[in-house]
C-alpha cells in the first residue's frame, strides 16, 4: 500500500503542478453557483430544485470527465517525456502497482473535487430555498427532498401464464396445423393479450389495485402516502388529458376518500397526495380508478401504479 500511496501522492503533486486541480475547482464551483442564478426558475419547488441539479450536476459531470481525461493522459505523457517513467520501472515496483496508484491518485482527485462542488450545491440550495413562499418550502422539505420507498402491486406472472396457456391450448385445437416458428409467434401475442385484460380499464369501467403495505403499515399510521400513477391511450384527446376519478378504501372497513375528477396527461407520470390511515387492518391499501372518457386507458404493470412511502429526509 506504501507503494501505491506513493504512486498516487505524485499523481496529486503532477495536477497542481499542471495547476489543473485549481482551475477545474473554479470552473466547479463558478458553474455550481453561476448557473442557478443566471437561469430562473418558475418560483415553485419542483422547478427551482430541477434547475438547480440538472444544469449543476450536468456540467459537474462534463468537468469531471474533462478532467479525468486530461490528467491522466497528461500525466502520463508528462512522465514518460522527463523519463520519470523510466526511473520508477527500473524501481522494485509492480507495473499493475504504478497504474493503480494512478488511477487511485486521479479517483481521490475526483473525490476532493464533487465533494468541494457537493457542498456548494447544498449550500446554495439552503440559501435559495429560504426565499421560496412558506408553501413551497413545505412541499420542498416534505415531497422533494424525501428519500421515498416504492410499494407496488404484486405482478400475477402465474395467474398471465396459466391463461395464456389455457388460451394457447384452445388456439391449437382450432387451428392444429401451426409450426413451430408460428406457435412462437402466436405465444407472444396471447400473452400480450392476457396482460392486456390485466392492464385495460375500458370506458365506463373500474380497475382496483391491492396493495400489500406489510410490516410498514404500523409505521406509516398518521402519514400521508404518495400515488405514483402512468397511464397510455391508444387515442388522443383534443385537450391532451383524460378525465378519472380515484377512490381509495373498502366502504365499511377502513377510511374512504375520493379525489373527484382530475384530468391528468398520458404517458407521464403523476403524483397524488392521499390522507393517511387508508388502509385496513391487515394493511392493504385498495386504490380504485374509474375511467369516465370513451376510450381504454392502459395502466402498464409495474409501473402504472406505486405507492411511495417516506423515509426521511436527504438532508436536514
Amino acid at each position: 500500500m506504501q507503494r501505491l500511496f506513493a504512486i498516487a501522492w505524485l499523481t496529486w503533486k503532477a495536477a497542481l503542478r499542471f495547476r489543473l486541480f485549481l482551475v477545474i475547482a473554479v470552473l466547479l464551483i463558478a458553474s455550481v453557483i453561476g448557473l442557478p442564478i443566471l437561469i430562473k426558475d418558475d418560483g415553485t419547488a419542483r422547478g427551482f430544485t430541477q434547475i438547480l441539479l440538472t444544469y449543476t450536476l450536468s456540467t459537474i459531470t462534463a468537468l469531471l470527465g474533462l478532467s479525468t481525461l486530461w490528467l491522466s493522459c497528461g500525466t502520463l505523457a508528462r512522465d514518460i517525456e522527463e523519463c520519470q517513467m523510466q526511473m520508477l520501472a527500473v524501481k522494485p515496483i509492480a507495473r499493475w502497482q504504478i497504474w493503480l496508484g494512478k488511477w487511485l491518485g486521479i479517483l481521490t482527485l475526483n473525490a476532493v473535487l464533487l465533494a468541494l462542488t457537493g457542498a456548494c450545491i447544498y449550500g446554495l440550495l439552503e440559501w435559495r430555498a429560504k426565499k421560496l413562499p412558506a408553501v413551497e418550502q413545505a412541499v420542498l422539505n416534505n415531497e422533494i427532498l424525501v428519500a421515498r420507498g416504492s410499494l407496488k402491486e404484486n405482478i400475477p406472472t402465474d395467474e398471465i401464464e396459466r391463461d395464456a396457456a389455457q388460451l394457447l391450448q384452445e388456439r391449437l385445437q382450432k387451428n392444429p396445423e401451426l409450426t413451430r416458428a408460428d406457435l412462437t409467434e402466436v405465444r407472444k401475442q396471447i400473452v400480450e393479450q392476457v396482460k392486456a385484460a390485466y392492464q385495460l380499464v375500458p370506458p365506463g369501467y373500474q380497475r382496483q389495485w391491492n396493495i400489500d403495505l406489510g410490516l410498514r403499515a404500523k409505521l406509516l399510521r398518521g402519514q400521508p402516502l404518495q400515488l405514483r400513477v402512468k397511464f397510455n391511450s391508444a387515442e388522443k384527446s383534443p385537450s391532451g388529458t383524460f378525465v378519472g376519478e380515484w377512490f381509495i378504501g373498502v366502504p365499511q372497513k377502513t377510511k374512504l376518500w375520493r379525489s373527484g375528477p382530475l384530468s391528468l396527461a398520458p404517458d407521464t407520470f403523476h403524483e397524488l397526495t392521499i390522507p393517511p390511515d387508508l388502509f385496513d387492518e391487515n394493511g392493504v391499501l385498495t386504490i380504485s380508478f374509474i375511467n369516465p372518457n370513451n376510450t381504454a386507458l392502459l395502466f402498464p404493470l409495474g409501473e402504472g401504479m406505486e405507492v411511495t412511502v417516506s423515509r426521511g429526509r436527504l438532508w436536514s
